[in-house]
């Protein structure tokens, strides 16, 4: 995989900006995401994992493992879990990094609670557009915060599950902030995760979002069993996609070729762990939406962000065939057999157009 110049940058800096004594991790969330990092963060960092439901903190203290979200994953005994917010916020009051580990619809409620707390140093691990405002994750906690305080994305691609059995990832970091940027290459990085930085934080957020509703068309063309060729097809023309969408909004080109674009790209789309590819392949079986996303048990990010990215494109007049198929799928009652054909029958272009 390419790199871009910042993160090659990033990749000699970041071994000696960790220092003998690492900083202080909470996280904010306790689902898949949550509990995959700071099981693999506790070996080698002092890591709080908070959750709002105390009856599930609570079992999730007594037994040790996250069985609604991550089961069969043991949770380190060093690992502290708390429903008391207070609590958890103190332990990162020295300087220390707060994670939100929410999907998007749960980012604006946490950092509305956490406006009053007089916090410092938040990244965020979710990908996608607030439904209804369209808004990415920063572009919310803005909103809610102002600029009072250093905040980020830590993004790239990374199964929950793989992360918690300790197999390698790499990640970047993008931060406005280079203090930010540093804090959490100091605490996350090292072990079997690898974290790479950027000021690119539009550019890390589209691909994030938009990646998912791909993962989705790949799904729904695997599933119809159009063979590879296809999806190589339909990969990197989602490529071309994101980085149309990015760029129109602030992102830059080359941001879309490194860990948060491509790479979670190929991963989302082509891992059978990704619940947005299964969302594809169970509508591709001629499944409800409403029965698949059921099954699944979690929040597949695609489905929500669909609507927003077809009604962003239309709005900025970025062409972007493949997500406006799959909204028309979800949304609109088209066949994936008849969209398949529609988007096969478009006229041909030059491929850079």
């Amino acid at each position: 995989m390419s790199e871009t110049a910042s993160e090659a940058a990033s990749e000699e800096a970041a071994p000696a900006a960790v220092p003998a004594s690492a900083p202080a991790v909470v996280i904010l969330g306790a689902g898949a995401w949550g509990t995959a990092l700071a099981i693999a963060l506790a070996p080698r960092r002092q890591v709080t994992l908070w959750g709002r439901d105390k009856a599930a903190i609570d079992s999730l203290a007594a037994t040790r493992e996250n069985k609604s979200y991550l089961p069969g994953a043991i949770l380190p005994a060093n690992l502290a879990v708390t429903s008391d917010l207070q609590f958890a916020l103190a332990q990162a009051a020295d300087n220390g990094l707060l994670i939100a580990a929410t999907s998007v619809a749960g980012l604006r409620p946490l950092v509305t609670q956490l406006k009053e707390c007089g916090i410092a140093n938040l990244v965020w691990l979710c990908k996608g557009f607030e439904e209804g405002t369209r808004l990415l994750p920063h572009q919310v906690v803005r909103e809610v915060l102002g600029s009072r305080i250093p905040v980020g994305a830590l993004s790239g691609p990374s199964f929950a599950q793989e992360v918690a059995q300790g197999l390698p990832c790499a990640l970047t970091v993008a931060s406005a902030d280079p203090e930010l940027a540093r804090l959490v290459v100091a605490a996350v990085h090292g072990g079997a995760i690898r974290v790479y930085a950027t000021d690119d934080l539009i550019g890390v957020e589209v691909g994030g979002a938009v990646k998912n509703i791909l993962a989705i068309a790949t799904g729904i063309v695997d599933g119809m069993g159009l063979g590879l060729n296809a999806r190589a097809a339909l990969i990197t023309r989602g490529l071309v996609e994101i980085t149309r969408l990015g760029v129109a909004l602030g992102g830059r080109p080359e941001t879309f070729n490194g860990l948060t674009g491509m790479g979670d790209l190929i991963l989302t789309c082509t891992g059978d762990l990704s619940r947005n590819r299964r969302v594809g392949l169970g509508l591709a079986q001629g499944k409800p939406l409403s029965a698949i996303v059921a099954e699944l048990g979690h929040v597949a990010e695609g489905v929500r962000c669909a609507r927003a990215v077809r009604d962003l494109a239309a709005e900025r007049g970025v062409d972007m065939p493949v997500t406006n198929a799959v909204a028309a799928i979800l949304f609109d009652g088209q066949s994936p057999r008849d969209t398949v054909a529609s988007l096969l029958s478009r006229d041909p272009r030059n491929e850079s157009a």
